[in-house]
């Protein structure tokens, strides 16, 4: 009902905007409305998009296959605001998920209430190049992290990004950018956030969340803010590169992966540890061929969840290491191949995980850049001491 509630209001305020105002019919891909005040005084941008995804699953018991299972969802189903208020140097953005995996997660410290909001943020470009943002929206963690889901080069993210990404919170992020000469570029990100995750309303747990990232870019900016993008769309005329590096210190943190998976509770309250992720990162992109390499590693002060008698409670802090390298090559016929390998080694005298490596085929039909594709994959997944699974993933994405 809430929903429902929200998008009628969300119809009727775009109704009677658009009285009386100039509304610009965007072509496919570039948004469902622009619309802009008569007085150039603020603008918005109403986008939507849908990820309809099928997964096929198989484990290899000594050379047999078995327990195969299959399932079709929404992955992802979107709104998407975005302009300026005021003036051009004061943007924002709003973008709600509405699918059963946008919104799930709920707990008592997000009011027991689906978590529609996925960025709620204000950009104040206030002084030359540095812009203040403040709001809701993704931590300056590694790029894989930072692409959107909408604009990736294989159906999904890599297992590294699932085990050590530091994803959304609320918080502060002021970010600068240093040009030296006429093509190298420095960008840098400095961020306060509560530490938490996204959508936790009942107060900051333990302590606040820093992070800090860098980024070199020695060959020029990329097309299109193809940094930040899957695969090499715009294929670069020229070889670009970009490499950069993040630090995120979590004071006091509560959760078992930072900012991110299960609360580790105690008798007494909440188990706190300082928890730290680091990444290094680089994208590379040439003439329609594409190189991404992330490396992450999270540690804890006291990784151990206690109660007040000492004894564990089974919740512990997931410290380890993670390498991810995925590449693809665009042909001019706008089909896409490529290749990911992804390891993920946790403490297992800690975690009690075993190693993992995931190998992935992926081939990708653009039919309108990443607004509408058709992307398949297949994933072998060799865990040590456990049964090898096989995984075949087919996804329709579809972004106005």
């Amino acid at each position: 009902m809430k929903l429902k509630f929200l998008v009628l209001v969300l119809c009727v305020c775009l109704i009677n905007i658009t009285q009386g105002q100039e509304v610009k019919a965007p072509e496919f891909g570039k948004g469902i409305l622009n619309i802009t005040g008569k007085d150039n005084s603020w603008s918005m941008k109403l986008g939507a998009r849908i990820q309809m995804l099928s997964v096929s699953e198989w484990t290899n018991d000594d050379g047999n296959i078995i327990d195969p299972n299959s399932n079709f969802s929404i992955r992802r189903a979107r709104i998407k605001m975005d302009g300026f208020a005021f003036s051009p140097t004061f943007k924002y953005k709003i973008e709600l998920g509405l699918s059963n995996r946008d919104i799930a997660g709920a707990s008592i410290y997000t009011r027991n209430t689906p978590r529609y909001i996925l960025d709620a943020v204000v950009k104040w470009n206030f002084y030359e190049n540095f812009t203040l943002w403040a709001g809701q929206t993704k931590l300056p963690g590694n790029v894989e992290r930072v692409i959107s889901s909408a604009n990736m080069q294989l159906v999904d993210r890599s297992i590294l990004n699932a085990t050590f990404n530091i994803d959304r919170d609320l918080g502060l992020q002021l970010r600068h950018h240093t040009n030296f000469g006429e093509r190298f570029v420095m960008r840098e990100i400095f961020s306060v956030a509560q530490g938490e995750g996204r959508n936790v309303v009942t107060g900051n747990i333990g302590g606040y969340q820093y992070t800090g990232r860098l980024e070199f870019l020695p060959l020029g900016l990329f097309e299109n803010k193809g940094d930040y993008t899957g695969g090499d769309l715009n294929r670069e005329e020229t070889p670009k590169l970009m490499i950069g590096a993040s630090y995120d210190f979590n004071n006091n943190a509560v959760k078992t992966r930072s900012n991110q998976g299960s609360y580790m509770e105690t008798d007494n309250g909440f188990h706190e540890t300082n928890v730290t992720t680091f990444f290094a990162d680089l994208m590379f992109k040439y003439k329609g061929f594409s190189v991404m390499a992330e490396f992450a590693n999270r540690d804890a002060d006291d990784p151990y969840a206690k109660n007040s008698d000492g004894t564990l409670t089974g919740d512990v802090v997931q410290i380890g290491n993670g390498v991810n390298v995925q590449g693809g090559y665009l042909l001019k016929s706008n089909w896409e191949v490529s290749a990911r390998y992804s390891n993920i080694e946790l403490d297992k005298a800690i975690t009690g995980k075993e190693e993992q490596n995931q190998y992935t085929l992926g081939l990708s039909k653009y039919i309108a850049g990443h607004k509408l594709k058709v992307q398949t994959d297949l994933s072998y997944m060799d865990i040590a001491n456990i049964n090898d699974q096989l995984m075949w993933r087919l996804q329709l994405d579809v972004h106005f």
